[in-house]
C-alpha cells in the first residue's frame, strides 16, 4: 500500500475536526481579557458602593461565557444554513420587550438584548444574501442597490426613532461597504452615501437634542460642568495618562467624574492608566482582528464560498468602525454616539452579539480550510 493511500484517511480525520484559525481566537481572546481588565478597573469604585466591587466583573465574566456558548453554536450552523435560521427569528412571537418606555429590545430566558445589536447582524446577513443572490443586478447599476437601500433606510429610521443615532450611522457604512465589496459600482454606492450623509445632517440640524450633541462636541469647554462634562473628564483622562499611564487601577477620573467608565468611555481610562503604550496596543489588536476578518473572507471568495466571504467582510468592517468612532468619541474628535467599544466595553447586548458574529467567521473559516482540503483530496486520487 503507497504512502499516498495512507495519508488520505489521515487527512479525512482532520478534515471531520473543526478548523480554527489561531489568530482570530488570540486576537479576540486579549481584546476579551484587556477589557475585563479594564471594565473591573474602571468600576470597582461604583461597585464597592453598591457592595461588591467585583460586581461589574462577575457579570461581565458571566456575559463573556454566554457569548462564548453562542459563538459555539453560531460554529456549528452550516453557513447555507445562516440566513434562513437568523432571519426566521425576527418572526418568533414574544421577543419585543419594552424598557423605559422605549421598544429597542428583545427579551430572552430572562434577559433583555439592544435590539439594534441583532439587528445589525440580521440586516447584514440578509444583504449579504441579497449580494449573493442578485449579483448581476447589483453590478450592472443603480437599480441593483433599490432593494438593500430601501431596507437599509426602513432599518436606520426604525433605529433613530429609538433613538439610536450612531447604531443607525454604523449600520449604514456597514451596509455599503459590503454592498461595495460585492461588486457595486463605487460611483453608485458614494452617491447612496452622501444622500445618506446629507439626510442625517439634516435630521441634526432639525434636531435640538442633536444639536447641542454637536455644538457640545465642537467646543467641549465651553460648558464644561453641564452640556460638556462628559467630554471634557474623557479629555482629561486621556491626558493624564501620557506615555505609560498612571499605573492600572489609579485612574482618578473614573471616581466619580467620568460618567459611563466602565461602558462607552471605557478608552478614556484604559488610556489614563495605560497611557499610549495602552492605547497603541488597543488600537493594533482592533486593527489586527478586523484585518484578519477579511483574510479569511479574501479566501471564502477564492475558494468561490461568496456569502461566507460577505458574512465575514460584513464582521471586519462593522468591527473597524464601531471601534474607530467610540475612540473618537473618547478623544473629541466626533460628536458622543453612545457606542460601546467592541468585546471590551461592559454592556449585555454588544459583547453577546459580537461573540455570537464571531462564531459565524470562524464558521466561515472552517468551511474554507474544509473545502480547500476536500478539492485537494479529489484532485490528488
Amino acid at each position: 500500500m503507497s504512502s499516498a493511500t495512507l495519508a488520505i484517511p489521515q487527512e479525512q480525520a482532520r478534515s471531520r475536526g473543526p478548523a480554527l484559525d489561531p489568530l482570530t481566537l488570540i486576537l479576540s481572546l486579549s481584546i476579551v481579557l484587556l477589557g475585563l481588565v479594564m471594565v473591573t478597573s474602571a468600576s470597582i469604585t461604583i461597585a464597592g458602593h453598591e457592595g461588591d466591587p467585583f460586581a461589574y466583573l462577575e457579570r461581565q465574566l458571566m456575559l463573556v461565557l454566554g457569548g462564548v456558548a453562542l459563538a459555539m453554536l453560531a460554529f456549528t450552523i452550516p453557513m447555507r444554513r445562516v440566513a434562513g435560521a437568523m432571519l426566521l427569528l425576527v418572526l418568533v412571537p414574544g421577543f419585543g420587550h419594552v424598557v423605559n418606555g422605549s421598544r429597542r429590545w428583545l427579551r430572552f430566558a430572562g434577559m433583555n438584548f439592544q435590539v439594534s445589536e441583532a439587528a445589525r447582524v440580521l440586516t447584514l446577513i440578509y444583504i449579504a444574501s441579497y449580494a449573493v443572490r442578485f449579483e448581476s443586478a447589483l453590478r450592472s447599476g443603480l437599480s441593483g442597490l433599490a432593494r438593500p437601500l430601501a431596507l437599509l433606510s426602513v432599518m436606520a429610521l426604525l433605529l433613530l426613532l429609538e433613538p439610536d443615532f450612531g447604531a443607525a450611522t454604523v449600520l449604514f457604512v456597514t451596509g455599503f461597504g459590503v454592498l461595495f465589496l460585492a461588486g457595486a459600482r463605487l460611483r453608485y454606492v458614494l452617491a447612496m452615501l452622501l444622500a445618506a450623509g446629507g439626510s442625517m445632517v439634516l435630521l441634526v440640524i432639525f434636531s435640538s437634542y442633536r444639536m447641542r450633541r454637536m455644538t457640545t462636541f465642537l467646543d467641549p469647554w465651553a460648558d464644561p460642568f453641564k452640556s460638556g462634562f462628559q467630554l471634557t473628564q474623557s479629555l482629561i483622562a486621556i491626558g493624564r495618562g501620557e506615555l505609560f499611564g498612571v499605573g492600572l487601577g489609579a485612574s482618578v477620573q473614573k471616581l466619580f467624574y467620568l460618567p459611563e467608565a466602565h461602558t462607552d468611555f471605557l478608552f478614556a481610562v484604559l488610556a489614563e492608566e495605560l497611557g499610549l503604550f495602552g492605547v497603541a496596543l488597543t488600537l493594533g489588536l482592533f486593527l489586527a482582528l478586523s484585518w484578519r476578518a477579511f483574510v479569511i473572507a479574501r479566501r471564502a471568495y477564492e475558494a468561490g464560498q461568496k456569502f461566507p466571504s460577505y458574512i465575514a467582510s460584513g464582521f471586519g468592517l462593522w468591527l473597524g468602525v464601531q471601534a474607530c468612532i467610540n475612540i473618537g468619541v473618547n478623544m473629541g474628535v466626533l460628536p458622543t454616539k453612545g457606542l460601546t467599544l467592541p468585546l471590551m466595553s461592559y454592556g449585555r447586548s454588544s459583547l453577546i452579539v459580537t461573540l455570537a458574529w464571531l462564531g459565524l467567521v470562524l464558521r466561515v473559516h472552517h468551511e474554507t480550510v474544509r473545502g480547500t482540503r476536500r478539492n485537494a483530496r479529489e484532485t490528488r486520487v
